[in-house]
């Protein structure tokens, strides 16, 4: 392989995917030494990317990981492609058999952005169009992210009582640790949920997409009218958010697995 022709740029893009192939962050001198890079220059790199976002320094620890920038980017492209394509489809057949408006999102700092947006017929209307944002650790689609999120990455987030905000009188996690609890039910159950948190009297489902790296790329959620819903129809509608954001993650892997076959 020839020379990198902006050596600064190659060493920092290939940091940059290092850290994203890692679960957990990871000490700095395991980073150079993975890179076979020189420790200073690691350090200098790791610096610059604090500085703008890139990284999180986890100063007790002396480790390094992704920060909220780079998630940025992976959702922007997310959203132009293939995500918002691919899952589409899915949502409109997942609303047509259900009977539930239905909607596809991903993390964006803390907030989660909606970029698939299908509404039944004779359902109220949401305040989830395509383009809006809400607070992650308020809505089931936001949930459901968050659960599969490693710890460090989540304390990023959210690491302070200030990082939490309300919509409603419902109560709602309002600390670190609250939120925490919550995400260990939803890890249990394999679905997020939440209950005119987001608007007095809706409630929603959520379940999880994964990338090809198993990375918690999305979530789909059906929203319903809580005071029509009883336990067997909202167990029907677990089982229908956690087929349609399978078959998103099939259709996902299908695409990665695709691109890397040769012609």
């Amino acid at each position: 392989m020839a020379p990198p022709k902006v050596p600064a740029a190659d060493a920092t893009l290939r940091l940059l995917t290092f850290l994203a192939s890692r679960r957990t962050p990871i000490a700095a001198t395991r980073i150079a030494e993975q890179l076979e890079l020189p420790r200073s220059r690691t350090y200098d790199l790791l610096a610059t990317l604090v500085e703008h976002g890139y990284v999180m320094h986890l100063g007790q620890e002396r480790l390094y990981g992704l920060g909220p920038a780079a998630y940025e980017l992976s959702g922007a492209y997310l959203r132009q492609e293939p995500l918002a394509r691919i899952g589409r489809r899915v949502i409109e057949a997942m609303v047509d058999e259900i009977g539930e408006s239905g909607h596809l999102a991903v993390l964006h700092g803390r907030d989660v952005l909606y970029v698939v947006e299908e509404r039944a017929r004779n359902r109220p209307s949401l305040v989830t169009d395509v383009g809006v944002r809400l607070s992650a650790h308020l809505t089931a689609s936001g949930r459901a992210i968050l659960a599969e999120l490693p710890p460090a990455q989540l304390r990023a987030l959210f690491g302070h009582r200030d990082d939490f905000t309300s919509r409603t009188a419902a109560p709602v996690p309002e600390t670190p640790r609250d939120l925490r609890e919550l995400l260990v039910t939803v890890r249990a159950d394999g679905i997020a949920h939440e209950s005119g948190e987001v608007t007095d009297e809706l409630g929603s489902l959520a379940a999880v997409v994964r990338d090809h790296s198993g990375w918690p790329a999305a979530s789909v959620a059906l929203t319903f009218v809580e005071s029509q819903v009883d336990e067997e129809r909202r167990r029907r509608l677990a089982a229908v958010v956690r087929r349609a954001a399978d078959e998103i993650t099939r259709r996902l892997l299908g695409r990665r697995i695709a691109a890397d076959l040769p012609e």
